[in-house]
């Protein structure tokens, strides 16, 4: 059985864990080849939130990296089969390039690429507040097909550190893409009756 392409994009929104957490979940599913493509705002913001070997960290979970600014790679392409695209953290910046269809850097144009072949397209979009300007690109994008996941932690969950909150987002996330043999994310019935932790 062939493998399940899944492209993820990190943008330079904060919240830069998420994306690699999503990266790395990804690469323990056998049949998923996850694609990568990092923004140059999120190198920046790689560096300041996660560390100098974040993006050693995320490559060496990925099946292949690609350029942002390579808008003739494969994942570009509609020919291209994939099993969807996730974009997390996705700044402003890129969702108003997706929801107006300007596609000069790889990112856009993969996420564009996912809408016109009506495939699933995640976008976990950081900021806040926000404005009108925002919520027109959010409703934008949704009319398109998107899916907008802004990263909202489950507090009924009582996490007690914050991997626990950045692992619960990246599950849920991933979820949304439907994939054969995912790991589900903690859910409010699973947590029914739990008391919280005296330590």
């Amino acid at each position: 059985m062939s493998r399940q392409r899944v492209v993820l994009g990190i943008s330079g929104a904060s919240g830069a864990a998420i994306g690699v957490r999503i990266a790395e979940i990804l690469s323990q599913l056998p049949e998923i080849e996850t694609h990568l493509v990092i923004s140059p705002a999120a190198l920046r913001t790689l560096a300041i939130e996660i560390g100098p070997g974040a993006v050693a960290r995320l490559e060496r979970s990925v099946a292949k990296r690609h350029p942002s600014d390579d808008i003739g790679a494969e994942i570009a392409s509609g020919s291209v089969a994939t099993a969807g695209m996730i974009v997390a953290p996705c700044s402003m910046r890129t969702l108003s390039g997706i929801a107006s269809g300007i596609a000069d850097n790889l990112i856009v144009r993969a996420a564009d690429v996912h809408l016109k072949e009506r495939r699933p397209l995640i976008l976990v979009a950081r900021e806040s507040p926000l404005h009108l300007g925002h919520l027109r690109s959010m409703t934008a994008v949704t009319e398109f097909g998107a899916v907008i996941a802004p990263p909202v932690p489950a507090f009924y969950l009582l996490p007690e550190r914050l991997s626990d909150i950045v692992d619960q987002i990246a599950l849920r996330t991933i979820d949304l893409l439907r994939l054969r043999g995912a790991p589900r994310p903690r859910a409010w019935a699973d947590h029914a009756g739990e008391q919280p932790s005296r330590e």
